[in-house]
């Protein structure tokens, strides 16, 4: 019994990617599909990074193209390739970087920081090139948390090289100034700062570079929002009230200025207690998915208030590379797939592709 291609896509257009929640002929991953005598081979190609769920992608597609009637043989190569997306209008991408990643709350002690270096660090560990900013001007805290020491350097003498740390590209103020030094900075010195921070490094082929933002609505994130070309924000919060009345108006921000919220994470959703394993909501219950569901944004999902967490990044050694079969690397890595598959399903950024018109007097 001979097999058509039409078969193939019929049966991979019933296969839902468990990342995606999509099937592999609507969102064009599946490609090059040969049928020879019985035997079919064909790429996958993923708009996520998925190194960590390659092999269970791949057995997922050849078991289903398997069942097909009249196939003997089924080989898929699987693979992803991250792609630029549109940001916001009027303002153009910057070189060497595909996409930004906003981790932003609108109160300050929820963990943002945190989230933030453990969320790029995941979309690392899943076979991204990614990028750290510390856009924390008056508290920077990303070089304690990756554990860089040292000043970056300059080899032209205008943009500086980025720090290296845990494989991340990353680049902050607390480079550039002694660990004691208080930035007794106006707004508009700050922004500058800002704006000096991210258009004057070397990024190199970044994939996704992720924002650290100070808490608040105010000065740095009003510019990050109308001047620098941001992919999507995560929003970070606690179950605590308090927490989330400030983490709506950073959501609402962000809304205002056409920034895709790409949804919410919800630190010390519960507390284990490290003695008798006792599990308490000490910051209360579901004021983060009540929070999404108000707004029809994503759960992202919940973090324990685990002393571990703090113990690993103060050592400069996040949760994710200190202990990545943990069940808290776990979900850091869920959260970031998640992010990366709502990034892959924004509108492509085709600015590149159009070449440059110059009118010259002949």
């Amino acid at each position: 019994m001979s097999v058509s291609e039409q078969q193939i896509q019929a049966a991979l257009k019933e296969l839902v990617d468990p990342n995606t929640q999509k099937d592999f002929i609507s969102t064009k991953s599946a490609k090059n599909i040969k049928v020879d005598a019985g035997k079919v081979t064909l790429e996958v190609v993923l708009p996520y990074p998925a190194k960590m769920v390659l092999n269970e992608i791949k057995a997922l597609v050849e078991n289903k193209i398997k069942s097909v009637a009249g196939v003997t043989a089924a080989e898929a190569t699987v693979s992803w390739k991250v792609h630029a997306h549109s940001v916001q209008r009027g303002v153009k991408l910057i070189p060497g970087v595909k996409n930004i990643i906003a981790v932003a709350s609108g109160k300050g002690g929820v963990g943002k920081s945190t989230t933030a270096v453990n969320l790029a660090l995941a979309l690392a560990a899943e076979g991204a090139s990614v990028g750290m900013l510390d856009a924390d001007i008056y508290g920077p805290s990303q070089p304690t948390m990756l554990g860089i020491v040292g000043r970056p350097v300059s080899d032209d003498g205008q943009s500086l090289e980025p720090m290296i740390g845990h494989g991340l590209q990353a680049m902050s103020i607390g480079f550039l100034i002694d660990v004691d030094t208080p930035m007794v900075w106006r707004g508009p010195m700050v922004t500058q700062a800002l704006e000096q921070l991210l258009n004057q490094t070397k990024w190199k082929d970044i994939d996704y570079l992720v924002v650290d933002l100070p808490p608040g609505t105010g000065d740095i994130q009003l510019t990050l929002a109308q001047r620098v070309p941001v992919t999507g924000a995560v929003i970070v919060t606690t179950p605590q009230d308090i927490a989330l009345i400030d983490a709506r108006k950073g959501l609402k921000m962000f809304e205002k200025v056409g920034v895709p919220i790409l949804g919410v994470v919800e630190n010390m959703s519960l507390h284990i207690c490290s003695k008798c394993g006792n599990e308490e909501p000490i910051f209360g219950t579901g004021g983060g998915q009540k929070m999404c569901s108000d707004y029809g944004v994503e759960f992202l999902g919940g973090l324990p208030l685990d002393i571990r967490i703090r113990e690993e990044t103060d050592a400069g050694k996040p949760t994710v590379v200190a202990e990545p079969e943990s069940r808290i690397a776990e979900i850091y890595r869920a959260i970031a797939r998640r992010v990366a598959v709502k990034v892959g399903d924004l509108a492509v950024d085709h600015s590149n592709k159009f070449p440059s018109i110059v009118i010259q007097n002949t």
